[in-house]
């Protein structure tokens, strides 16, 4: 590890008993998965307040070599929401009648989009993200970004969580092409926009569509480690050799491989480090 920077104790850590580790982890996931994108907004007015605080916590997002390339601009007036409006309808307008292909508008259809944002204008506050391509040294030079893309997505993932977290929507809107947005808010040459986060209430007759998402085992795969296998007995022992892990491909992506973990002896599929045959040890827990 480099010591060229200078090193303090890692500051506002706190530990927490495995019990409310558990609790708080559950209850942070609940409370996520009740968010839900929205697109019918009402014109009630949200303080600057919140939303400075939500980009707070975007803020404190990871980033490649700490050079923390994201920007935001949090957009309340009536005017400019007005003109990025008229330019992202002209866009998308653009897209749908000429460019999207027929898959993407029919992967889109049951969610009822279209060219027409009414939102850019009814919600109270459009934050448009940007991240910086390049930035300059203490000289003027260009300095290169690392990372920049990865850094502004998962700052963009901790600012959605805040909001949702302080009891507002959100939608993801990115027009394609967003060079408008640089020259609407007045942004660098070196900042590329993002996307742009639409923000508010939901209005009092908000419908979204019926749609679930994708049960934890279907997107998550838990590598455990295997237990250490204890030598066979003597001759005519139950307990059988301990089979090894073996890789197996995910035939649904064929470049993609993923390890299996070890089968118990008693041929069960080990879970939560626990084997149920006399004939092993307990897994230690990791």
């Amino acid at each position: 590890m480099s010591h060229d920077a200078s090193r303090i104790p890692l500051p506002g850590w706190t530990e927490y008993p495995p019990d409310a580790m558990l609790a708080r982890a559950r209850a942070f996931a609940d409370e996520m998965s009740r968010r839900r994108t929205v697109r019918d907004f009402s014109e009630r007015a949200v303080p600057r307040a919140l939303i400075e605080h939500a980009l707070r916590a975007a803020g404190s997002a990871p980033s490649g070599a700490n050079q923390q390339p994201w920007r935001f601009v949090a957009v309340a007036d009536g005017d400019i929401k007005r003109r990025i409006r008229e330019a992202a309808e002209a866009e998308e307008q653009a897209f749908y009648a000429h460019r999207a292909p027929e898959e993407w508008k029919e992967a889109l259809r049951p969610l009822g989009t279209d060219a027409h944002k009414p939102f850019l204008e009814t919600a109270p506050w459009l934050i448009g993200i940007f991240y910086e391509r390049f930035g300059y040294d203490a000289d003027g030079q260009k300095a290169k970004r690392y990372y920049p893309h990865e850094s502004v997505g998962i700052a963009t993932g901790l600012l959605i969580a805040a909001l949702h977290h302080a009891g507002l929507c959100t939608l993801t809107h990115t027009p394609s092409p967003m060079g408008f947005l640089n020259q609407i808010l007045g942004r660098p040459a070196n900042e590329m926009a993002y996307l742009l986060l639409v923000v508010g209430y939901p209005d009092a007759a908000c419908t979204v569509p019926d749609i679930q998402r994708l049960p934890l085992a279907e997107y998550a795969t838990f590598l455990l480690r295997p237990a250490i296998a204890e030598p066979r007995g003597p001759p005519g022992s139950r307990c059988p050799p301990r089979p090894a892990p073996v890789p197996k491909t995910n035939t649904n992506h064929p470049h993609q491989h993923r390890l299996e973990p070890a089968l118990s002896y008693d041929g069960a599929r080990a879970v939560a480090g626990v084997h149920s045959s006399p004939c092993s040890k307990p897994w230690g827990r990791e």
